[in-house]
């Protein structure tokens, strides 16, 4: 399992750019990379390739990138949608596909 992103309030909103990986066999987890990695965020969403997690938009931000934790590294992605926060992705083999939710 891979987690990453969101928020928590603490006397105000504070947004995340982190995120961990969970081994079940472990019970371990391990921090995800943060070089190259995306602005912090909330309201976005995650889907899985079957080899990348891709994050794309949420509150304050309409940029995405893939996160291949084989080499725990991130890449940007390019050709954005207009951003929006709380929408809704699925992956359909081959492509992502985002709806819905607000527009930022």
């Amino acid at each position: 399992m891979i987690v990453w992103g969101g928020s928590f309030f603490d006397f105000g909103y504070h947004y995340l750019n982190t995120g961990g990986k969970y081994n079940p066999a472990s019970n371990s987890w391990t921090a995800t990379s943060t070089i190259d990695s995306l602005t912090a965020r909330d309201s976005h969403t995650a889907i899985w390739t079957g080899n990348e997690m891709i994050i794309w938009g949420g509150v304050f931000d309409a940029s995405g990138g893939r996160y291949n934790p084989s080499t725990d590294s991130w890449t940007g992605t390019s050709n954005a949608p207009s951003g929006r926060a709380a929408h809704k992705a699925v992956w359909a083999g081959n492509e992502m596909i985002v709806w819905g939710r607000y527009f930022l």
